[in-house]
């Protein structure tokens, strides 16, 4: 039996309805949320997730400042923009796009933004919060993974949750607030040495290690839940996730696609984060 897709296209819509309607009662009190981009730089895939940033603002009636710089802007100059939106009292969320040119240090630059506006989740502050279970602004693709997970109707408490992959931007935060959900969590990664063992042993499984179609069927417990975070380009210009969708849906129970899973997920918990910090910095949270 072929298992439920998870459409994060779907579940991203149904959020975004409730943040344009949120949003519409905060203008009405005299606050409308703003975010500022910063994309240093010409990487293509920077500048369609920066386009679709700028997008998701106004359609949500977000005021939106998109900073497009040069890639040989120094260091120096990018820390001056940030303090300036740092400061800047109808900017509530700062977000600059990675990855930055060779010539600047990302730690520097996420450093310098202001928690209160961090709204990526990147900045140590929110990520100690995090880890120790405080309020914080959370990190933006493993929010949605959770959202996802939790649309699906599963409890995660009490579950063995397996994450492969342990960067600083998906495999360790996810893990946390799979923690935070009362899961039993393992993480496994390049040097893993018993990966499948482990795998087929998860009620949940997060995939998130940047290889194509990496998980076959063989690695999945029949029914778990399976979240495929991977966006890698085929040489047939198609896009692939980490899971071999076609042969795990066959065995798995409810599983994202690629695209169309956790994709829109991470914008939509981006503008959640800064209509959080919003409310925050207006004193109406």
């Amino acid at each position: 039996m072929t298992a439920p897709i998870i459409s994060g296209k779907q579940v991203s819509e149904e959020i975004r309805a409730g943040l344009r309607a949120e949003v519409e009662a905060l203008v009405e009190q005299g606050l409308t949320p703003g975010l500022a981009v910063i994309l240093v730089g010409e990487d293509p895939a920077s500048q369609v997730y920066v386009r679709n940033k700028e997008k998701a603002c106004h359609d949500l009636g977000y005021y939106s400042e998109v900073h497009r710089l040069p890639a040989s802007t120094s260091q120096e100059d990018l820390l001056a923009l940030v303090n300036k939106l740092n400061r800047q009292e109808n900017i509530h969320g700062i977000l600059v796009q990675l990855p930055l040119p060779k010539h600047i240090d990302e730690k520097s630059v996420i450093d310098a933004i202001a928690v209160e506006k961090d709204v990526d989740g990147f900045h140590p502050v929110n990520v100690g919060n995090l880890v120790i279970g405080d309020d914080s602004l959370l990190p933006c693709t493993p929010a949605g993974v959770i959202e996802l997970i939790k649309r699906t109707g599963i409890e995660m408490s009490g579950k063995h949750a397996v994450v492969i992959g342990r960067s600083n931007i998906v495999g360790k935060p996810v893990s946390l607030l799979l923690q935070r959900e009362n899961a039993t969590v393992t993480m496994c990664h390049s040097r893993t040495v018993n990966m499948k063992e482990l795998t087929e042993q998860a009620d949940i499984l997060v995939v998130a290690i940047g290889k194509a179609n990496f998980v076959d069927a063989s690695f999945i417990k029949p029914g778990a839940v399976v979240i495929d975070v991977g966006m890698n380009r085929l040489d047939n210009g198609k896009l692939a996730g980490d899971v071999d969708f076609e042969s795990v849906k066959e065995v798995s129970g409810p599983i994202t696609p690629v695209p169309g899973g956790v994709g829109p997920m991470t914008i939509t918990m981006l503008m959640n984060n800064t209509l959080i910090a919003a409310k925050r910095l207006g004193g109406l949270a």
